[in-house]
């Protein structure tokens, strides 16, 4: 594997996990040239999964699509790049432990697994993502999430 800092190709295998669902190995890899550590993702693959959007139209499901809306959501936040990879693999594995047999899968599981998953991580940011994926639109909305958030965990 090509180290993304220095280009090398000497590197060791520190750590490998297979994920929930079995349908991934994470790999920790350190650089033999720089020590430079990287995570890699081993996946089969597989017929590709299908999201039906809310206007009815399918496209491929594309986990680096979520990752976009939860980097975007945790921006500015305390929030490293290994626990929004490992928010993406739990999210991930979810769906497909979900879908089973199954080839589709609605926009709406995913963003309610999203919101799931943020949940466990920061509250802020969850906020952040639900103003967008329930699509807020004035002030009143923000706050009765924030009181619904409240009450579950009190």
């Amino acid at each position: 594997m090509r180290c993304p800092r220095c280009s090398s190709l000497e590197d060791k295998v520190l750590e490998s996990r297979q994920n929930a669902s079995g349908s991934a190995i994470r790999r920790r890899r350190e650089c033999l040239s720089c020590g430079y550590r990287s995570t890699s993702y081993e996946r089969i693959e597989d017929k590709p999964v299908m999201v039906i959007k809310r206007d009815g139209r399918r496209e491929m499901f594309d986990i680096s699509k979520v990752g976009r809306g939860i980097r975007s959501c945790t921006e500015k936040l305390s929030i490293s790049e290994h626990q929004i990879e490992t928010l993406l693999q739990n999210i991930e594995d979810a769906i497909m432990l979900k879908l089973g047999n199954r080839r589709e899968i609605s926009s709406t599981e995913i963003g309610e697994e999203a919101l799931r998953q943020l949940k466990t991580v920061d509250l802020v940011a969850y906020v952040r993502f639900a103003a967008v994926y329930k699509a807020f639109n004035d002030i009143e909305q923000f706050i009765g999430e924030i009181k619904q958030l409240d009450k579950e965990l009190n």
